[in-house]
This record gives structure tokens, C-alpha cells and sequence, in this order.
């Protein structure tokens, strides 16, 4: 009895020091907590599981890329959501919409070859009460909207273009005019906008040529994007504020195996702005994001936190290779906006980009709306690790009365710049640093060497 006690004792002792090693390996946010194995379970868009296929073309609607189908293809729509809902199949050819409105249980399935092609004529857009630049406001839809739908899905191998040239070169052309003009002064729709929805994965299709923001995910849980690729140019036209990704007061969202290039910031972390943004109910905070494995090419910044934005905590962004960013990670610095962001953590990075770390105030279109100046921002408990970088300036941190920089933390980093410009890592408070080494070169082709370019084109 007493043996057989022991061998219980041992027994229950192993158990325990397996299931211990088993959490302390698992995957954690930079907080502490565990990851949830929801972004571990990434599976392909099961078709079968979705409903009755409804085939726009056996539904009413033309392969013609001239002929404005908005009506015909939310007909559709609303036919599947009647009869219980349903996938929504493009099949390959070019059909013209403008806004279309997916309901409870309708899907959208771009077969390869397909594409829906936005109209470039802002009168075909209605105005709606929707989302845009941390506002509640009225403004145009996006050419695929979803709203308050669980489970929601656009999957396939097609083509969702915005056309954009002739918005862009409008917005130029009155900013030529007007300096001052903003982003939404110049009338122009994004291409997907997800808002007030839980259970969304969209995956595998490409997504290009937005007038305005490229995909839009606003107050919505348990998000998911897979394989997608997200374009828009930089020349001969730039494509003003194509954002790839704005993530807008979400939580659980799963960024993986995408690939962006656009005239802007690749991922934006949005949430409100104004000096009485973080008690307004329609902002919010971003919580538990994970952008992982995918490949950046041109863009303004890989990953922003802003300008629209009050609070972003566990933030995770890794196993990634960037070309020709101009900023790795950029933190701006509202001073008409109270803004904290924490807990956020880069890890496994390599290629090139203009400017590694770039920390500063953010004044464009400043106002305090009559109110005082908000509570000094913040950014605390940044970690950036495992890193493998060339660029022309590594830091270019601003130190400033309006905002606190604390607890960063820098671990077995290898950058090459023309310029260090370690000094400016003055304004952060508590910075540890581990295994560091930054190389001075005299030119960019130094910076930029061919091993560089070889590695990133063979992701």
C-alpha cells in the first residue's frame, strides 16, 4: 500500500511538471496570458458548409465590365438571405458594381478568374451613416460592406478592384488646389468595410486598386485574414491613403500569410480620436492582434499605431519580411487625442526599410475641438527582438512633453544604417538593451546588399 502510494505520488508529480513545461512553451501575448488556440486553427473556407451556391450569372447578371450590375448583384444577395442565406459564386469575367450590402448568412465566393470592379463615378455611391478616420459620420460605403453579421466569409481566387486612377488623380488635383484639403474632402469609397461582426475570415483573394482605405474592420471580434494580397501603386499615379489593413476598435484579429504593397501604411491600429475620444461608445480599444508570416513590400509603414487611435494593448507582430517600407513601426503621437499603447511586441523581422523605429508627434489636422489638451500619451512595455534590418536611419524617436516613452525593451537586434542616431533613444525611459548591434555604412548599397534582396525575394 505504501509503494503503491508513491508510484500515485510520482505519477500525479510527473503529470503536473508535463502539463507545466506544456503552458509555460505554449504561445503568449506580451502581457503574460495565453494565446488562444483560436489563432492556431486556421483552416480553409469549407464551401459545403455554407449553403445553397448562388451563381451570379445564372441570377441575372452579365460578364460586362461596362454595364453599372449593383442592383442585379444585390438582388442576389438579398434572394440568398430570404431562403436561409447562401454563397454568392463570381465566376471568372468582370462585373461593374458600386456599393453592395451582405446580410445574416450570405457569403462571397470570387472564383479564379473573377472580379468585381468598382465604378469609378462617385454618384453611383450612396451616403450612409458609416466609419471613417476615427468618426461616426456620414460618408460613402465601401464597395463590399458587412455589418452585424456572425460568421461572414469572402474567399476564392479572384479580384476585388476598386479602380481607383481616377479618384487618385482627383485627389490631387484638388489638393494641388487646396493644400489644406483632407483625406475625405476628396469623395471616395474603400473596397471592403467589416463592421460590428464576429466569427469573419476572409482569405485568398486579391484586393487592389482602392480609391480609398483598401479593407476596413471596424468594432469586430474574431477576425481573420488569410493569404490575402492587398495592392495599390505608388507610381506613376499614387494612390492616396490605400491603407491595406485598418484595424478599428477590434479584438482577437489574425493577421497571416498576407502580402501588401500600397501608398500608405500596410497595418493601421485605429480606434478614435479627438480629446474626448476614449469615452465616446462608438471607439474603442485594440486587443490581442497577431500579424504574422506575411511578406511587406512598399508601404509608408509596416505596422502604425494611428493616427486615429487611444488604446492598443497586446499587440504581436512577427515572422515577417519587409521591402521597402519606409518605417518598420511608427507610433504617432496625437496630442489632441489621449492615447496609450502597450504591450506591444515585434519579433522575427528582416529586410530593409527607410527608418527602423519612428516615434513622433502627429499634428496634421490638430484640433482640440474647443476642449483642453488631453493627459500626456503613452507608450510602454515595447519589445522589438530577433531583427535583422537594413536602413538609412535606424531611430528617429522625438522626444516630447506631450507623450512618455517607457519600458522599451531591445533584444539581439542587427541593423545596418547610414545614420544611427542612437541619441535619440534619450527620450525613452528604462530601455533595456541585449545583444544590439548596429553597423554605421558609408552608402546605401551597403545598407541594401544583395544577400538582403535574395532573402526577401525567395519569401
Amino acid at each position: 500500500m505504501k509503494f503503491h502510494n508513491i508510484s500515485k505520488l510520482f505519477y500525479t508529480s510527473c503529470v503536473l511538471l508535463f502539463f507545466t513545461a506544456k503552458v509555460k512553451s505554449q504561445d503568449k501575448f506580451p502581457d503574460g496570458t495565453l494565446i488562444p488556440k483560436w489563432f492556431k486553427e486556421n483552416k480553409p473556407t469549407n464551401l459545403n458548409t455554407l449553403g445553397k451556391k448562388y451563381l451570379v450569372t445564372d441570377n441575372g447578371l452579365k460578364n460586362d465590365s461596362t454595364v453599372l450590375q449593383t442592383k442585379q448583384l444585390q438582388a442576389v444577395i438579398d434572394r440568398a438571405a430570404q431562403n436561409g442565406g447562401g454563397i454568392i459564386v463570381i465566376p471568372k469575367g468582370t462585373f461593374l458594381i458600386s456599393s453592395v450590402f451582405f446580410k445574416q448568412g450570405t457569403h462571397l465566393y470570387l472564383e479564379n478568374g473573377a472580379k468585381l470592379k468598382g465604378s469609378d463615378d462617385i454618384n453611383d455611391f450612396p451616403v450612409v451613416t458609416t466609419r471613417m478616420e476615427g468618426q461616426t459620420v456620414k460618408y460613402f460605403p465601401a464597395l463590399i460592406n458587412a455589418d452585424g453579421l456572425d460568421g461572414f466569409t469572402i474567399s476564392g481566387k479572384g479580384t476585388l478592384d476598386g479602380n481607383g486612377l481616377r479618384f487618385w488623380k482627383s485627389f490631387w488635383k484638388r489638393r494641388e488646389w487646396n493644400p489644406k484639403c483632407t483625406n475625405m474632402d476628396e469623395m471616395r469609397p474603400r473596397i471592403i468595410y467589416v463592421s460590428n461582426s464576429r466569427n469573419v475570415q476572409i482569405e485568398g483573394i486579391t484586393v487592389k486598386n482602392s480609391p480609398f482605405w483598401s479593407t476596413h474592420y471596424y468594432k469586430s471580434d474574431f477576425v481573420k485574414l488569410l493569404n490575402l494580397t492587398i495592392l495599390a501603386p505608388k507610381e506613376p499615379v499614387k494612390a492616396p491613403s490605400t491603407d491595406a489593413i485598418d484595424i478599428d476598435a477590434c479584438t482577437n484579429f489574425l493577421v497571416k500569410n498576407c502580402y501588401m504593397s500600397v501608398n500608405d501604411d500596410a497595418i493601421a491600429l485605429k480606434g478614435g480620436k479627438g480629446p474626448k475620444a476614449d469615452r465616446a461608445p462608438e471607439n474603442g480599444e485594440n486587443r490581442n492582434i497577431i500579424i504574422e508570416d506575411n511578406t511587406f513590400g512598399f508601404c509608408h509603414s509596416a505596422l502604425t499605431c494611428g493616427s486615429e487611435s487611444i488604446h492598443n494593448y497586446n499587440i504581436i507582430f512577427r515572422n515577417s519580411t519587409v521591402k521597402d517600407a519606409s518605417r518598420l513601426l511608427h507610433l504617432k503621437m496625437r496630442p489632441d487625442t489621449p492615447q496609450h499603447y502597450e504591450y506591444i511586441t515585434l519579433d522575427n523581422i528582416k529586410g530593409n526599410v527607410k527608418t527602423f523605429l519612428y516615434v513622433k508627434g502627429w499634428n496634421q489636422f490638430f484640433d482640440l475641438k474647443g476642449e483642453e489638451r488631453p493627459r500626456t500619451g503613452l507608450a510602454n512595455n515595447v519589445v522589438l527582438k530577433n531583427i535583422d534590418i537594413s536602413c538609412e536611419t535606424a531611430f528617429s524617436v522625438e522626444k516630447s512633453e506631450l507623450y512618455d516613452l517607457k519600458d522599451f525593451t531591445f533584444e539581439n537586434l542587427n541593423i545596418k544604417a547610414l545614420k544611427p542616431e542612437v541619441q535619440n533613444l534619450n527620450a525613452v525611459q528604462n530601455l533595456k538593451q541585449t545583444k544590439v548591434n548596429i553597423v554605421k555604412v558609408a552608402s546605401l548599397s551597403q545598407a541594401y546588399d544583395k544577400k538582403d534582396d535574395s532573402d526577401i525575394a525567395a519569401k
